[in-house]
């Protein structure tokens, strides 16, 4: 059944017109929540994972590598399913195979086929972000697209920032297995109401370039893994990494090449001729960085460095959320009445700012600035993502959507993924460098030895291991701080491509 065409001939009409806009949107929704919050909800529980599972510690990062990997690879083939398949199915059955594999995950008894399900969990989750969007997308006129993007951007930045508070508080209330369980009521609801109100559409054939594919595949996941298993190895100096660098080098090359030269490529290269495409891909890969950067790096500052227990850490990490919320309530509105190139310029500014605001966290503090500083990033973010996701859409033509809307939701994973190596890299670097200098400074004339740690001129080992614990403290404690400055000025190198993005209406590039 189809809603009639709306009575004003001012307003434009959705490419798809379904019965219950509203009901489908929150289906929608709750399949993209579902799935984001299993990229950082498990984070949490993995040193329960591992005493229950029988693994170390190293090997259950496995866990979160092998979905991230698995949706990477899956991502690009978003557009070509949704079009040979039809978007109702491919929905319907993304969400039913990501809720079965959420409760094998959960019933799991060893760490083998717990990755083997976390594998065919990011397979099926993988084309649920990029699905929503495209028919958030179609099922809303122009005039009303800002305001379906707040709605998708606050699942997605949402997820994110509430998953490790959830994740935390199954895991200590109930049990780690209900990180996983808690998806079957979300995900039999998205199933219904999805398989209720999005309408079949008609299907066409379109052959499945597999050379295309398994070489976009091979580079993804070889970019993947290097950026995970660098840290552990030693980034260049391993010959793992290389192998993983030359995958990515090759792969990407003979993608290009192949989809310039087929009849039917995996990805039509030709989107990548709409400049606000392509600066929107440029601008969510470093909202990427920034995003996922910061929240890999709290939980470990606030419960390592600060003494905050778990749920503590999760309240403390809450209001972030709050404030992309409530940034996207407010600029779901403004989209559509301002420039949507200001309110980004804003958002950036926002985000700097509070970045600036955490290069002052110091091991001895309250809360005050860890709050105030995350509710003013989460409403920057929210400032950013609403209106970037417009003008990234603005111009590119509807045929190109599931393909771009995949290349999209890739981007942002593969920036999130890089970020997080970044930092890490950084933050290990820095804290030796660090130690090395402050330990450097502790001589027999120091003020600090002299006045407070006089037994190291008597050579007290006891006093000797003190002052370490107290070196290392401080040198962490700056290393995250060189972090947040490096977040700080990624963010505002973001600031000149504002001004090459058209705003909506403005004419094709």
């Amino acid at each position: 059944m189809s809603t009639p065409a709306p009575s004003n001939p001012g307003l434009s009409k959705p490419n798809l017109m379904v019965a219950a806009p509203g009901w489908l949107t929150a289906s929608i929704m709750l399949a993209t929540v579902m799935q984001v919050l299993d990229t950082t909800i498990a984070n949490v529980a993995l040193p329960h994972m591992a005493a229950s599972l029988g693994a170390t510690q190293q090997e259950i990062t496995w866990v979160l590598t092998s979905y991230i990997v698995a949706s990477a690879i899956a991502t690009p083939l978003t557009g070509w399913a949704a079009e040979v398949i039809g978007r109702r199915r491919v929905f319907a059955g993304a969400i039913a195979g990501f809720t079965l594999t959420s409760l094998l995950c959960g019933i799991a008894t060893g760490l083998p086929e717990m990755v083997i399900y976390r594998v065919f969990q990011g397979l099926f989750g993988a084309v649920l972000i990029p699905l929503a969007q495209a028919v958030l997308l179609d099922i809303n006129p122009r005039e009303r697209i800002g305001q379906a993007m707040a709605i998708y951007g606050a699942g997605i930045m949402v997820g994110p920032i509430i998953g490790p508070t959830l994740g935390g508080y199954l895991t200590e209330v109930f049990n780690w297995r209900y990180v996983f369980f808690i998806n079957l009521p979300v995900g039999l609801a998205a199933l219904a109401g999805v398989m209720s109100f999005l309408p079949k559409e008609s299907t066409k054939a379109r052959r499945f370039d597999f050379t295309g594919f398994a070489m976009l595949a091979i580079s993804i996941g070889a970019l993947q893994l290097m950026f995970d298993r660098g840290e552990a190895v030693g980034w260049l100096e391993s010959a793992e990494i290389w192998l993983y660098l030359g995958l990515v080098v090759s792969g990407l090359w003979a993608f290009a090449i192949h989809c310039l030269m087929a009849d039917n490529p995996f990805i039509d290269l030709r989107m990548f001729r709409d400049r606000n495409f392509v600066m929107g891909l440029v601008f969510i890969f470093i909202i990427g960085l920034t995003l996922f950067s910061g929240l890999a790096l709290l939980p470990p500052l606030l419960q390592k460095l600060m003494g905050y227990p778990v749920i503590e850490t999760g309240l403390v990490m809450a209001p972030r959320g709050v404030g992309t919320m409530l940034s996207m309530l407010l600029v779901g509105r403004l989209v559509s009445r301002f420039d949507p190139r200001v309110l980004v310029a804003i958002g950036l500014a926002l985000t700097a700012w509070s970045l600036y605001d955490m290069s002052g966290f110091e091991t001895q503090m309250d809360a005050r600035l860890i709050v105030t500083s995350g509710v003013m990033q989460g409403f920057g973010l929210g400032f950013v993502f609403v209106p970037l996701s417009t003008l990234t859409f603005a111009t590119i033509a509807p045929h190109f959507r599931g393909d771009a809307t995949a290349m999209y939701s890739l981007v942002r994973n593969v920036g999130s993924g890089v970020g997080i190596s970044l930092v890490t890299a950084v933050l290990s670097r820095m804290m030796v460098v660090n130690h090395e200098e402050l330990a450097g400074q502790l001589t027999a004339t120091a003020p600090q030895v002299r006045d407070t740690l006089p037994g190291l001129l008597q050579q007290s080992p006891l006093m000797a291991s003190i002052a370490d614990g107290l070196v290392g403290q401080q040198a962490a404690m700056i290393a995250y701080i060189d972090n947040f400055v490096l977040m700080m000025i990624l963010t505002l190198a973001a600031f000149p491509i504002v001004f090459l993005l058209r705003r909506p209406g403005a004419g094709r590039s």
